[in-house]
């Protein structure tokens, strides 16, 4: 068996303080672009552009306000689980002020201040987001306004696992007051950053949603980018140069400080920063001081989204040192409360985490900027089937998903490929009002053995018994994506993504970047069944020359119940199934149901009476004692039932070759709770398998697996099926 060391799962915490949880008090309001941005967009554009200016010109046409349907003004729209401690009002910005604007004076970072609404981590992202205006022009479209055919119809746009999707909101905000409730800006007749936080809060279902989160989440919404996440503690001794290229590269930053003690408050440092709380990396510079001391600084620029909190002890006050010019100067200065510079030995003592999302995959370490091929798969964990945890669980783990990587060219100079992959888990955050959380994801890469290479047959159990991984992510994370960054031999290699536990449902979307030319598919069986006669050779078969004494029980029996017309309906061939599985002591089975008989006389009822002759009966009580014997192999613990995992194994041991939808579709129509089949239950399935493969057969006259059926044709096969 390969010696592997086993995986582990790590907690990532989500950053969610306001600024009225510091103290426990509530407090009124008063307070270089990739071609990941571009790539195969330009159609999709057009066509959202046309459906929110179609949509605008209908109301504008009939001068009403636009009200969302989708996202009411109501208490829906605002929380699922908790209930705000005041009333609030919806109001239009023209209802809050004179001249309201969507951006005045140019969107900058001191247009986002956080409301009472724990979601720094976003609002970290969207000041971040305003260090780069051609990014920002994409999720916040600069061409809406208050006054030029105002209709109270705004949208915005966000990358969505694989795709920009546009979401329309109207203008209706939550206040207390007649203040902003949520995210405002720091001038009070200016909008955009409470209409971007609507409009984000709608593409997850509620503002409570946006509750505690990372930075990295959003940012990668922002950007369709590829992230990072970098302890401190454990970051590379070139921290500071990774962080000055990842600005220089257009890369979002941000930043936190963990909390000690899982139950602890948020509560602020000795140096006045806030534990549990997302900040902005918006400024890395380095350089000799200017007034005659001939030193070398290296400086953070940071803020917090709460741009009211004063500058915390370990600032750094003579940041101006460093200043060529004016000119200089004036770049360098913070920008009003909230922004403040530390030096770079500092930032490292007091902050615990770092987020980066990069536009591109070019690793920060190097000064190369290269074009990269990227292969975007999309998958789902289903309990039961393909929710088969993580290596730890060797008699599930094999189920899971597969895709493939073949890398053609090693990278130039090189002997090994440089392979990014990315893997997220989707809709989680959506998920929380029907209880749902984050699950601890990770991935492994797998070399193909020579053997297997080129075959599109999924690794099985017993090649992750006895074959290490070639590569792994670090540890399973409670993050929604989980980048890694490997060097690899040019060959073939098998990527499994899974939960760290088994029976996690999920779906999720991989994404695998290379430097240089390769192939990346899911790995999935084309769907057919063996000939009777190829399962026969694997099962031994039964000798029908001569009656066995079963047999002739079974004879005697069917003559008794049949009658004069020696046939049987369902009700009579239940009994016959009935009394015999009986005798079967092995099998703690109830016996067979009618509507599982009902399908037996389906599949074998030739001549489309209804019932079955003796011949019929004797051809599937045949086809019942040889699954019986695969059912017996795979009842390993003698329980009378399988595993919905060990089901992919037996069918395949019986004949039937199926893709992944096919073993999902199976293990949610025919398992129990407790993710087990029982006799009838598998039987079933098998006699609905080969009824339909029969079927199909029977339709595709010239053998070239495509069928063409009338709405007639289609009722019938499918309901006597």
């Amino acid at each position: 068996m390969a010696e592997e060391q086993k995986f582990s799962e790590t907690s990532v915490q989500l950053t969610e303080a306001a600024p009225q949880t510091v103290d426990g008090r509530f407090t009124a309001p008063g307070n270089i672009c990739s071609a990941i941005l571009s790539r195969n967009d330009a159609v999709k554009d057009a066509r959202r552009l046309k459906e929110f200016q179609e949509l605008k010109d209908k109301y504008v046409l009939k001068k009403v306000m636009f009200e969302d349907p989708l996202f009411p003004a109501q208490d829906s729209s605002l929380f699922y689980n908790e209930k705000f401690p005041l009333k609030l009002e919806w109001k239009r910005p023209s209802e809050i002020c004179g001249n309201p604007q969507f951006i005045l004076g140019g969107a900058n970072r001191t247009d986002i201040c956080q409301g009472d609404l724990g979601d720094c981590w976003l609002l970290a992202a969207i000041a971040c987001l305003t260090l780069n205006d051609i990014i920002l022009k994409r999720v916040v479209p600069h061409d809406q306004s208050f006054a030029e055919n105002y209709a109270g119809i705004f949208h915005f746009q966000f990358w969505r696992y694989g795709e920009w999707v546009d979401v329309i909101v109207d203008d209706r905000l939550p206040t207390y007051k007649n203040q902003l409730v949520f995210t405002r800006s720091g001038q009070k007749n200016e909008f955009w950053s409470a209409l971007l936080e609507k409009a984000y809060a709608k593409l997850h279902g509620s503002y409570e949603a946006l509750k505690g989160g990372n930075s990295l989440e959003a940012m990668e919404d922002f950007t369709g980018g590829v992230t990072e996440l970098y302890e401190i503690t454990e970051a590379p001794k070139e921290l500071f140069s990774i962080m000055r290229k990842a600005l220089k590269r257009g890369s979002l930053m941000g930043c936190a400080i963990d909390i000690l003690v899982p139950t602890a408050q948020r509560t602020k440092t000795p140096s006045g920063l806030v534990r549990g709380h997302a900040y902005s990396v918006t400024g890395v510079e380095h350089g000799k001081r200017q007034d005659g001391k001939d030193l070398m600084i290296r400086l953070i620029r940071v803020r917090d989204p709460w741009g009211v909190a004063p500058p915390p002890a370990c600032k750094y006050n003579d940041w101006a040192a460093i200043a060529r010019s004016e000119q200089d100067k004036e770049r360098l200065r913070p920008a009003e409360l909230g922004e403040f510079w530390m030096g770079f030995e500092e930032f490292q003592k007091n902050f615990t985490k770092l987020e980066i999302c990069n536009l591109t995959p070019d690793t920060l370490e190097d000064d190369r900027m290269l074009k990269w091929s990227v292969y975007t798969h999309e998958g789902r964990w289903v309990k039961g089937c393909s929710a088969g945890g993580c290596r730890n669980f060797p008699d599930t783990y094999w189920t899971n998903p597969q895709f493939r990587l073949v890398l053609v060219d090693a990278d130039i100079k090189e002997k090994t490929c440089t392979v990014v992959v990315a893997l997220m888990q989707k809709g989680r955050r959506k998920e929380r009002c029907a209880g749902g959380g984050l699950h601890n994801i990770g991935f492994a890469i797998y070399e193909v053995p020579k053997e297997m290479k080129g075959s599109q047959q999924q690794l099985q159990k017993d090649f992750f018994l006895y074959n290490a991984s070639t590569a792994r992510s670090k540890s399973y994370v409670n993050i929604r994506e989980v980048t890694e960054r490997f060097c690899l031999k040019p060959g073939e290699y098998v990527i499994i993504p899974s939960t760290f536990d088994p029976h996690k449902e999920s779906e999720f979307l991989l994404r695998v970047f290379s430097e240089n030319k390769s192939t990346s598919e899911v790995i999935d069986a084309e769907i057919e069944a063996e000939p009777v006669d190829n399962v026969k050779k694997k099962i031994k078969p039964f000798e029908e020359e001569e009656e066995t004494e079963e047999e002739k029980q079974f004879r005697a029996i069917f003559q008794q119940i049949a009658g004069d017309d020696m046939q049987i309906n369902a009700n009579e061939l239940r009994t016959v199934l009935n009394r015999v599985i009986a005798k079967h002591k092995e099998l703690k089975t109830e016996g067979f149901s009618l509507e599982s008989c009902r399908s037996m006389i389906a599949l074998m009822d030739t001549d489309g009476t209804g019932h079955l002759n003796l011949q019929e009966f004797k051809h599937l009580w045949n086809k019942i004692k040889q699954w019986k014997l695969v059912f017996t192999r795979f009842d390993t613990d003698k329980s009378s039932t399988i595993s919905s995992f060990e089901m992919r194994n037996a069918l395949t041991e019986a004949g039937f070759q199926l893709n992944i939808q096919l073993y999902d579709i199976i293990c949610m129509r025919y398992a129990n709770e407790h993710m087990e089949l029982d006799f009838d239950s598998y039987i079933s399935c098998l006699v609905r398998l080969e009824g339909m493969f029969r079927a199909f057969r029977a339709f595709d006259k010239d053998g070239d697996g495509l069928i063409k059926l009338n709405v007639f044709e289609w009722l019938q096969l499918t309901m006597y099926a």
